[in-house]
């Protein structure tokens, strides 16, 4: 088929021409949650924009199987070789067993996907489902003289690779970004960036989920769980993994790597990064205590699909702030899309032309390496243009398959939708609302603080609550 997209790729550090192993098909695999806490929003950042990414190659008319892991044994909070286990971890803080612990964050993780319009992928396989085909692996790697066994354990020696650092334009501290945790050193390895591929010997005398192998009871590191499971039902060649950039080092490096190795050839073409959901502090972690979820942005009066569009406004590639401001100044732009959708007049013929062009334009906005913020200004044109009102709502409800907005559920939705900043308001008082927060928010500057008081009680007076927060002046109705 045509070619029409262009991808930014981590591996060649350009944007580049897609062009699928094979013609008008796709496969594409996902690096999935580590089910041991609810999934904060930065993590489902990267989830939004792949989902965006595989509606935008199914828009295009490529044939797209998606493939996504679930890490439910093997990950620790180092993501490389040491640290805490971040399965048990979590099964220590609720005192339950590893396995209700997977159960419940899973469902969770996907109750938050569908509250976001994520589409669950193809294939959803939790690495405890494919042991035989990890332990496979390793023993194909050591046949192959790149892994070796020490101390009880299956390394992966890197030295055997004559590039091993694939994403070598990321600086030294880059690298390191995804060992977080202050790590004493692994004996047993021959270099210092070798890594497991099965652990038989651990310090987790409570590791409950335990497998026999040719090297004894034990289970396998997190790197060769992405690449077995990816493997299994891609197949020896893929066309794009897609992961955050924390993934890059060690993650992504190491399953090249692994992969690679076992395989003979070259494994995947195209690596898609999403970057880091940031604070004005930084970065946005659990580990950090930031630990922002949807459920949370739901009790603070903020549909979820007003945090995708959050997203949506920015390119993937960029850091994106959080801030409650800018949220707000999000759920009112959404609500009155939403609301402007719903008055179209829906009656008339389609302009089949004029469709057309409108088609071409969203789809080349998306072409240019998943750039959503000029697809979602296309929509804004659509709805300025002289078009009837069919033409323009047939156009919204084909680009919001992408966009995954439901712009085109109605002026109901739109109320429900419109998150803090309409708070369960009308147009009035919201406007109302925000003026006097504008207006404290002086009178503070000039260190008027009995004036900033008198506007906190005049809101309390008419069943608003206001609330100084890091990112901003948070309200509610009460």
């Amino acid at each position: 088929m045509e070619n029409k997209f262009q991808l930014f790729n981590t591996l060649t550090r350009k944007v580049e021409p897609f062009v699928p192993n094979e013609d008008g098909k796709v496969k594409m695999y996902t690096c999935g949650p580590t089910v041991y806490h609810f999934a904060h929003i930065g993590n489902l950042r990267s989830y939004i924009m792949e989902d965006v990414l595989e509606k935008s190659l199914r828009f295009a008319g490529y044939d797209v199987k998606r493939v996504m892991n679930i890490t439910d044994v093997g990950h620790l909070s180092s993501d490389a070789d040491t640290g805490e286990d971040k399965m048990l971890k979590g099964a220590k803080r609720e005192n339950k067993s590893v396995m209700e612990i997977a159960k419940f964050y899973t469902d969770a993780f996907f109750s938050d996907c569908g509250k976001l319009n994520i589409k669950t992928p193809d294939v959803v396989e939790p690495a405890t489902n494919c042991i035989s085909e990890f332990i496979h692996m390793v023993e194909v790697l050591l046949e192959k003289g790149y892994a070796y066994e020490a101390g009880g354990n299956i390394y992966f020696d890197t030295a055997k690779l004559d590039d091993y650092y694939v994403f070598s334009s990321q600086s030294e501290k880059e690298l390191l970004v995804g060992v977080r945790d202050d790590v004493e050193q692994d004996e047993n390895k021959k270099n210092k960036s070798d890594f497991v591929l099965w652990f038989t010997k651990s310090k987790f005398d409570a590791q409950e989920l335990k497998w026999d192998s040719p090297w004894g009871v034990g289970y396998p590191g997190w790197h060769i769980e992405c690449s077995g499971i990816s493997i299994k039902h891609l197949g020896e060649y893929m066309d794009i993994h897609c992961g955050g950039v924390d993934n890059i080092f060690p993650h992504h490096t190491n399953e090249i790597a692994q992969s690679e190795a076992y395989l003979g050839h070259k494994w995947c073409n195209y690596w898609f990064h999403v970057h880091h959901l940031n604070d004005r502090s930084g970065k946005m972690s659990k580990s950090k205590g930031d630990f922002l979820t949807v459920s949370l942005l739901e009790e603070k009066g903020y549909h979820p699909l007003v945090y995708r569009m959050f997203c949506l406004q920015s390119h993937y590639r960029k850091p994106l702030e959080f801030s409650y401001e800018v949220l707000d100044q999000v759920a009112a732009a959404y609500q009155k899309l939403v609301k402007r959708i719903a008055g179209l007049d829906k009656n008339g013929e389609i302009d089949v032309a004029k469709k057309a062009v409108y088609h071409e334009k969203f789809l080349e906005a998306l072409a240019n390496d998943i750039n959503t913020s000029s697809a979602l200004t296309v929509v804004y044109d659509v709805l300025k243009d002289d078009m009837n009102g069919a033409t323009k709502y047939a156009l919204v409800e084909e680009m919001d398959y992408v966009l995954g907005l439901n712009l085109t559920t109605g002026e109901a939705e739109a109320g429900k939708a419109a998150g803090t900043a309409a708070g369960g308001a009308d147009d009035e008082l919201t406007a109302f609302i925000l003026a006097k927060i504008e207006e404290r928010k002086e009178a503070k500057k000039a260190k008027d603080f009995a004036k900033a008081d008198a506007i906190r009680e005049e809101l309390l007076a008419k069943g608003v609550a206001i609330k100084d927060t890091r990112e901003g002046v948070v309200w509610e109705l009460v």
